[in-house]
């Protein structure tokens, strides 16, 4: 799985043979197969992202809750968010998976939001914690990468907060 993902992640879906990560894990193609059965199906096992942490958050948690998540987007990007990231807008089976990772994440965050319209607020907030983790990881904007992760904070804070419908001081 590790092979997998580092070469997901390097190469995307298109690029990424049942071979070239078979030699990289020093195991035989058919055994990859075996075990995974499909190409496909080895990828959507190396994308698969854990979610996080579940539970009741008020629209202040989960601003924060976003923010907190900056040290990941704009440091070491798990390989398998970098492989869905660097797959989802080529291939339609990577951009099923992200569509449903992104999915499951604007529904855990429209359950904190109090308003009739959560799940767009929702979608908004993903896109734009996306948005930035492609901006720094795949397009390297200097922009963001020469910044330090709490003057991005500061300045996302009020905009989340306002999608939250919470207070928007900053």
């Amino acid at each position: 799985m590790d092979a997998a993902r580092a070469l997901f992640a390097e190469l995307g879906f298109e690029r990424t043979t049942i071979r070239a990560v078979a030699k990289a894990a020093e195991v035989d193609p058919a055994l990859v197969m075996q075990y995974f059965g499909s190409k496909r199906q080895l990828f959507q096992q190396a994308v698969r992202v854990t979610p996080v942490g579940d539970g009741e958050l008020t629209a202040e948690e989960l601003v924060e809750q976003l923010l907190g998540t900056l040290n990941v987007k704009l440091g070491a990007l798990p390989q398998s968010s970098l492989a869905m990231m660097r797959s989802m807008l080529t291939h339609p089976e990577a951009a099923a998976s992200a569509r449903q990772v992104l999915g499951s994440q604007i529904d855990r965050l429209a359950e904190a939001i109090p308003a009739e319209d959560a799940r767009l607020r929702a979608a908004l907030m993903t896109t734009i914690m996306l948005g930035i983790a492609v901006g720094h990881q795949l397009l390297e904007l200097e922009e963001l990468r020469e910044v330090p992760q709490e003057e991005i904070a500061r300045l996302l804070r009020p905009s989340l907060r306002a999608l939250t419908g919470g207070p928007e001081v900053s």
